[in-house]
C-alpha cells in the first residue's frame, strides 16, 4: 500500500498544476470572451477626438476616427479566435488522420511526403494572396481555407515522423497479423499513443492561424473596415502612434496574449511523453 503513495503522490501534483495552468492560461481570455458584453461603446460610434489619449469616457483613448479603442479591441477578438480554432481543428484532424495512415501505408507515404515538400515551399503569403484572388468575395473565409491548405502539409509531416517508430510497435504488428484493417490501426493503435504530439501540434497551428489571420487582416486581406479586426486596427491606427500609442498596442499585446494563452493550456494538457507507447 505504502509502495502506490509516491505515484499516488505526483499524480495529484500533475492534476493539481495542470489545473492551475488551465486557469491562469484562460483568464487572460475571460475579457476576449465576453467582451462584446461588457464593452462601453459600441464599435462604430465616434466618442472622442481622433487618437484622443486616454481619460474620461475612452480608458485606451480614441483611435483614427475618434472611436473608443477600448471597446474596439474587446469586440475584436471573436472572429479571429472562431477563425483560428477552425484552421487548428480542420488541419490537427486531417494531419493526424493523413499521418497515421502514410505510415502504415509505404506508398502513400511516399507520395505524402513528396507532396507536402512542394507545398511548404509555397511562401504563405502568396499562397493566401493566390487563394484571396482566386475566391472573389471570400473575405475571412478564403483566409481560413488558405490557412488549412498551407498548414497541413506541415503539420501531416510533424504526425507522420512521430508516428513512424509506432508503426513498428509490437501491438501494430500484432494488430496486422489478426487482419485489421489500415483504418483500425491507424485509429485504435496509433492515433491514440499520440496524444502529446497531437495536442502540442494543435497549440502551434493555432498560433500559426493567429498569425496568418492578422498578417491577411493587416494587408487587407479578409476583414475590411469598420470591423473590429485586431490586426485592421493596428493597420488602420498605425499613422497616429506616436498620438495615441494604445491604438495600436492594445490589439498588438491582444494577439500576442492570444496566442501564448493557448500554448500554455496545450502544453499542460498534454502527457508528459509518448515513449512508452513506442515500448509497450
Amino acid at each position: 500500500m505504502t509502495a502506490t503513495l509516491p505515484g499516488a503522490a505526483r499524480r495529484t501534483h500533475r492534476r493539481a498544476r495542470t489545473t492551475v495552468l488551465i486557469a491562469l492560461a484562460v483568464l487572460p481570455l475571460l475579457p476576449v470572451l465576453i467582451g462584446p458584453l461588457i464593452a462601453p461603446h459600441t464599435i462604430d460610434t465616434p466618442v472622442t477626438a481622433p487618437f484622443a489619449v486616454p481619460g474620461e469616457g475612452a480608458a485606451l483613448g480614441g483611435d483614427q476616427l475618434g472611436r473608443d479603442v477600448l471597446s474596439r479591441v474587446l469586440h475584436g477578438g471573436s472572429l479571429l479566435i472562431g477563425g483560428a480554432l477552425l484552421v487548428a481543428a480542420v488541419t490537427t484532424l486531417a494531419a493526424a488522420l493523413i499521418g497515421c495512415i502514410a505510415v502504415l501505408r509505404p506508398a502513400l507515404g511516399r507520395a505524402v511526403e513528396r507532396s507536402a515538400d512542394v507545398a511548404i515551399l509555397l511562401p504563405p503569403l502568396l499562397g493566401i494572396m493566390l487563394i484571396a484572388l482566386a475566391w472573389p468575395g471570400g473575405g475571412r473565409w478564403a483566409v481560413i481555407a488558405a490557412a488549412i491548405i498551407l498548414g497541413t502539409p506541415y503539420a501531416v509531416r510533424i504526425v507522420a515522423a512521430a508516428a513512424a517508430p509506432l508503426a513498428t510497435a509490437g501491438y501494430v504488428e500484432a494488430a496486422l497479423a489478426r487482419g485489421e484493417s489500415t483504418r483500425y490501426i491507424a485509429l485504435r493503435e496509433v492515433l491514440p499513443n499520440l496524444r502529446a504530439t497531437v495536442l502540442t501540434l494543435f497549440g502551434l497551428r493555432f498560433v500559426e492561424a493567429v498569425y496568418v489571420i492578422s498578417m491577411a487582416g493587416f494587408l487587407q486581406i479578409g476583414p475590411q473596415p469598420p470591423a473590429s479586426d485586431w490586426s485592421l486596427m493596428v493597420r488602420e491606427n498605425a499613422s497616429g502612434i506616436l498620438l495615441n500609442p494604445w491604438a495600436v498596442l492594445a490589439p498588438s499585446l491582444a494577439i500576442a496574449v492570444l496566442a501564448i494563452t493557448v500554448n500554455l493550456v496545450t502544453l499542460s494538457l498534454a502527457p508528459d511523453t509518448t515513449a512508452k507507447a513506442v515500448t509497450r
